[in-house]
């Protein structure tokens, strides 16, 4: 099946299972990372479909991360909101860890909202921190764009000099100051996971430019702009990457980090959203 094809259908379904729920035309798309699902939470007049029930959609296997499209409004908004993602060390390949990023396309929207736990490279970065994602580096070793180009989605050699919307970073650096948030600015870079790095490894990722890691949110944004949507990226620090003074790190206590960091992200996203 074709991938146009294959996001009609998936789209289709979704708007079946909401049915009741009226209308389904989001104008933004958001992407819960690990450990900030409860955003979904604030989202209201919402409705759920679960991953299960969309045809061509992975099944998320993470912990924390819940596994349903939620439907609703937001900051007055309608938004579709994908609570929990999927990542390239879950065994998907690129194309299906961005499929529902198409599917929110195909629903209607036209701008992204992208949220992470990522690891602090940064040494004025601390946990708890938010930082925009003004660019980013893909060291995943793979691309979803690979393969054979749709032109009715996208040009083949998409540009990528502005992949975090400057307009959408001035907004929510006015929210942030609005609602007295402190938010950083910076580079993100992305691999392949499932462990976390060596010393030696953060000391390369810090020297070619990063501000932080993570296993997510390039592959997405790729595929986004590729469709010509807008992007926001949020990062939320959960533990302090610096390889001179690096302690073991604990998934439990990356996701608490993150959880207690949530309210900021909604905050910031709530906001930037309202004053679109």
């Amino acid at each position: 099946m074709a991938l146009r094809e294959q996001m009609s259908t998936a789209a289709e379904a979704i708007r079946a299972a909401l049915a009741g729920h009226g209308t389904v035309k989001p104008e933004i798309g958001i992407i819960l990372g690990t450990g900030l699902g409860r955003l979904g939470e604030a989202i209201e007049n919402r409705a759920t479909v679960d991953y299960a029930d969309i045809p061509g959609f992975p099944l998320s296997t993470v912990e924390s991360h819940t596994g349903r499209l939620i439907v609703g409004t937001l900051g007055g908004k309608p938004v579709v909101a994908m609570q929990g993602r999927f990542h390239f060390y879950e065994g998907y390949d690129m194309k299906q860890i961005t499929f529902p990023v198409r599917v929110m396309r195909q629903l209607g929207a036209d701008t992204l909202m992208v949220s992470n736990a990522c690891g602090g490279l940064n040494p004025l970065h601390r946990r708890g921190d938010l930082m925009l994602i003004e660019d980013h580096i893909n060291l995943i070793g793979d691309n979803p764009l690979i393969g054979p180009n749709d032109d009715t989605l996208g040009p083949r050699f998409p540009d990528m000099s502005e992949p975090y919307s400057h307009e959408l970073i001035r907004l929510a650096e006015d929210v942030a100051m609005d609602e007295k948030i402190r938010l950083h600015k910076g580079t993100y870079v992305a691999v392949a996971g499932p462990n976390l790095e060596t010393r030696a490894e953060y000391r390369f990722l810090r020297g070619i430019g990063a501000d932080a890691v993570g296993m997510s949110t390039v592959p997405e944004v790729i595929v986004a702009r590729h469709m010509g949507m807008r992007v926001l990226g949020i990062s939320i620090i959960t533990d302090e990457c610096f390889p001179d003074n690096l302690a073991p790190a604990d998934i439990s206590e990356i996701i608490a980090a993150a959880n207690a960091a949530e309210p900021k992200l909604t905050g910031v996203m709530t906001g930037v959203i309202a004053r679109l």
